[in-house]
């Protein structure tokens, strides 16, 4: 499938999130990244704000969640309008059981792995989800280098993902930027969260196409 390009409003201005909402209308969705504190050392935004999101962004909200206990709170992302819920493979108690609450809700259910969080429990689960989201970067800030030790395993899920037939997407976040997408993209990833790259850039739909052209062009 054509690459996704998600860029993440976490390097958005806060003040002005429906004007850089807008800023990303030619992206397939904007991504959320919803920080509690706990599970990762910083506060980010929360439902409320989500919510108000959902209605005006005019694309979908892929909701990341870096929380403790996604298992009582991932549910209201989905109710809230987010088209797509990914939560922490470290974090949930019963994540089979919670994938499968996300979709019956209509989200699209991701889970997300650390860099040192092996994908191989997963690959036996993947009719249950979505979307892998493999972390290529320290959850937690944004504008960190990525991390090339993530590549073998964004490898070792794509060829999962491809002998099981199924149409799971690979998402990769952290330090993706025009330098590292193609390598990312050559090892299987199909969804692409950029931040700083996005919002840093002076022509923002220009990155956007950029992005996605040199992922598609190395697409696996």
């Amino acid at each position: 499938m054509a690459a996704l390009i998600n860029p993440s409003i976490l390097s958005a201005d806060f003040a002005n999130l429906e004007r850089d909402l807008q800023a990303i209308a030619t992206a397939d969705f904007a991504h959320v990244d919803v920080m509690d504190n706990h599970f990762v050392p910083n506060l980010t935004l929360g439902l409320p704000v989500l919510e108000r999101l959902a209605k005006i962004s005019p694309v979908p909200l892929d909701a990341h969640l870096m929380i403790e206990d996604p298992d009582r709170w991932a549910p209201a992302y989905a109710e809230a309008g987010a088209a797509s819920v990914t939560f922490h493979a470290e974090a949930a108690r019963a994540p089979v059981r919670l994938a499968r609450e996300l979709r019956r809700l209509g989200a699209r259910a991701g889970v997300a792995l650390r860099p040192a969080t092996p994908v191989e429990p997963f690959l036996d689960l993947l009719a249950e989800v979505d979307m892998i989201l493999v972390m290529t970067v320290e959850p937690g800030f944004g504008g960190q280098s990525f991390i090339e030790g993530t590549l073998p395993k964004i490898r070792r899920a794509r060829q999962a993902v491809n002998g099981s037939g199924l149409d799971v997407r690979i998402q990769v976040d952290g330090g993706i930027s025009r330098e590292t997408i193609e390598r990312a993209a050559e090892a299987g990833a199909n969804v692409f969260v950029a931040g700083s790259a996005v919002y840093g850039a002076e022509n923002i739909p220009g990155e956007i196409a950029a992005l996605r052209e040199l992922a598609d062009a190395h697409a696996h």
